[in-house]
């Protein structure tokens, strides 16, 4: 059964949390991308799911989470804020 765009977001946050580098973390959110894109979701549907994933990354209590979580939480939070003007800028 496929999963929702919900399911699909929270398994990418929990794949942010768990990676072991800045790269890793990176490259699981432009996998993300490429996956929707692929399965062509539409792109105010990915703007939507970017800026939901963006509000997951800023609800995180710092104190909640170890210093490699904390870290990898700034760098997707940052890296989808990117992605975001990218897209926005070519719409």
């Amino acid at each position: 059964m496929p999963l929702s765009i919900d399911e699909y977001r929270n398994k990418l946050v929990n794949k942010v949390l768990l990676a072991s580098s800045e790269d890793d973390v990176k490259r699981f959110c432009d996998t993300a991308i490429k996956s929707l894109e692929q399965n062509n979701v539409n792109g105010h549907i990915i703007i939507r799911f970017v800026d939901k994933l963006i509000t997951d990354f800023e609800s995180f209590n710092p104190r909640s989470k170890n210093v490699r979580q904390w870290i990898n939480i700034q760098t997707a939070g940052r890296h989808f804020n990117e992605i975001k003007q990218r897209r926005c800028a070519t719409a």
